[in-house]
């Protein structure tokens, strides 16, 4: 194409590019573009995060460590701090409620003190999945990786101090006369079972937690009704007998109340399977399965949010 100028010379100007008519998006297409975050399929998310596994497990371990670096009796408070909130609730419940009728002081203090290391499990888990994304933005606008490494990176981290609990646990239950047997090898799916739990709720709490950061603010009073509910400090068919079957039902079929009861059937002689709901074991794997694939492809759907705005 060609025009005349003023002083009567001729220019050329350029051809039109044959990108000047495209859309933003047509262009995309043609080069092969995509935009920068975006949500990559269900399948591809699990294979990057697997991908990031070694550093999901370095995460955890480092924050872990960290937890209590500034206190000088540094990862003992691991133990400790479930050891003192059940002397508080055996002070509280065993002593002046006698929440623990119907068992001997054999059997309670290792209910009390089992029950209390599994829920601290759980309701770790979830105070730390609600900040897991917008207590790290810094991390998160920072660097590209799959967001679900860091609420499972943390279910992960209370999942190891767990771990170092139940050397204290197994301590308890044996010096009150609960010593290893056929059952204690349960204690290995019922713990594979919260954790997967966990993390799907987890996952669910940091979603929440990355739009509405106020939740943490809440949690911790949800977290407590909980406890108070799924007999942490109780048994709940002894002490609901005199109340409608529904409630004790209702209770005792609540996640936390199975994997608690789980762990009490396989650690204590006298916590039978009288003591456990109906089809226990189906109810674990359903609550473990619904959560953890329900979390993660909630969780997922909001992966190219986490961050932005």
């Amino acid at each position: 194409m060609s025009e005349t100028t003023h002083d009567g010379g001729v220019a050329v100007s350029a051809a039109p590019s044959p990108d000047e008519r495209l859309t933003a998006a047509q262009l995309a297409a043609k080069y092969g573009l995509s935009v920068s975050g975006a949500r990559p399929s269900l399948v591809e998310y699990v294979r990057q995060l697997w991908d990031r596994r070694h550093f999901i497990l370095a995460f955890s371990r480092a924050k872990l460590t960290a937890q209590y670096s500034q206190a000088k009796l540094g990862q003992l408070w691991q133990v400790v701090t479930p050891l003192l909130n059940a002397a508080v609730y055996f002070f509280i419940f065993g002593v002046i409620l006698e929440a623990d009728r119907g068992m001997s002081r054999e059997v309670y203090i290792p209910f009390l003190v089992t029950g209390v290391f599994v829920f601290s499990f759980t309701q770790s888990s979830v105070l730390a999945g609600v900040r897991a994304i917008s207590g790290n933005l810094g991390l998160v606008r920072a660097l590209h990786f799959p967001r679900a490494s860091l609420p499972v990176s943390f279910a992960l981290q209370q999942l190891q101090q767990l771990l170092y609990s139940m050397i204290v646990l197994f301590a308890i239950t044996m010096v009150f006369g609960s010593f290893p047997d056929m059952s204690w090898p349960l204690i290995v799916p019922a713990l594979a079972l919260q954790f997967l739990f966990n993390t799907g709720l987890a996952l669910i709490m940091a979603r929440a937690g990355s739009k509405t950061p106020d939740l943490a603010q809440l949690m911790p009073f949800v977290m407590r009704t909980w406890m108070y509910a799924s007999g942490v400090m109780y048994s709940i068919p002894i002490m609901l007998a005199d109340k409608p079957q529904w409630i004790a039902n209702v209770l005792q079929w609540n996640p936390a109340a199975i994997y608690m009861d789980l762990m009490r059937f396989a650690l204590i002689d006298g916590y039978g399977s009288e003591s456990l709901p109906d089809h226990v074991w189906a109810a674990a794997l359903g609550w473990a399965v619904l959560l953890a694939v329900g979390g993660f492809v909630y969780f997922w759907k909001a992966e190219e949010r986490y961050g932005r705005g």
